[in-house]
């Protein structure tokens, strides 16, 4: 499935936004306008999923609060989903809503207005913990379920919804879920036309320095166990591929460090790393 294709379908496209983009939200304005350029453009509209690892570091740092990751997933202790949650569905997404509508108001695009919530609004995601790992994540969650209807209408009214990956499961309670699996749930509840993991890196490397153009689910597999993807590219990649195989949907990771890789993908070219069932 190309870009070309998907551009003009009526299902929204889902980008997720991490990394020097979100850090650096000020220092982004021609990011905005493409994401801004293609909600748009694209008769289905634009929904962007974000995280905020980074800022979540910093702030659990001044609160001596350790952090721990395993397998590219950050273990959350209920003593911690607070913190978590106020930056994420706080302010880092208050401020990311800012960035855009300060944009938006600049180049004119008015009816493009992107609006902040999490996961759990609505009931638009519904969600549950994580299980079957090796270790205890905590209050780590995914994605498993819902009927979307709010984000729908949002984006039937042409706004640009902004969610921050934060669940709610049947309790009521907080769950943390990495930024790569939220936007791979909410592309499978949506039916969406097309999945864009924006990272700092221009796609997936080989142990040569080679990005990778396509790969499917032994390919991903092959390369975690080569140690050619380690960390956060571990989930992202079990994402991608997973979203892929059961939705038939073509997923692109490239980078969201400048505009060119974005604005070449709507056009219809291939950039990144495409992970396919």
């Amino acid at each position: 499935m190309s870009a070309e294709r998907t551009v003009f379908a009526g299902r929204p496209i889902v980008i997720k936004i991490g990394g020097v983009a979100l850090e650096r939200q000020r220092e982004a304005p021609g990011l905005w306008r493409a994401i801004l350029a293609l909600h748009e453009k694209h008769a289905g509209g634009v929904l962007l999923v974000h995280g905020g690892g980074k800022a979540v570091d910093r702030i659990l740092e001044k609160l001596g609060m350790a952090t721990e990751r395993k397998e590219g997933l950050r273990v959350t202790p209920p003593e911690q989903m607070d913190v978590i949650a106020g930056v994420l569905a706080g302010s880092t997404n208050k401020s990311l809503v800012g960035a855009i509508n300060r944009e938006a108001a600049r180049v004119a695009r008015a009816g493009a207005r992107a609006v902040g919530l999490c996961l759990g609004d609505g009931g638009a995601m519904q969600s549950r913990v994580v299980t079957g790992l090796a270790f205890d994540p905590g209050r780590v969650g995914e994605v498993s379920g819902g009927d979307g209807r709010l984000l729908r209408e949002l984006l039937r009214q042409k706004f640009l919804p902004v969610v921050a990956c934060v669940g709610i499961d049947g309790e009521g309670e907080l769950l943390n879920i990495n930024g790569d699996d939220a936007a791979a749930g909410v592309a499978r509840v949506l039916g969406a036309s097309a999945l864009v993991l924006l990272t700092d890196v221009e796609g997936v490397k080989d142990a040569d320095g080679c990005i990778v153009s396509e790969m499917d689910g032994a390919g991903v597999e092959a390369m975690i166990a080569r140690g050619e993807a380690t960390g956060g590219m571990i989930a992202k990649l079990r994402a991608a591929h997973r979203v892929a195989q059961e939705c038939g949907l073509a997923v692109t990771i490239m980078s969201g460090t400048t505009t060119d890789p974005l604005e070449r993908w709507a056009l219809g070219e291939r950039v990144g790393t495409t992970v396919v069932a």
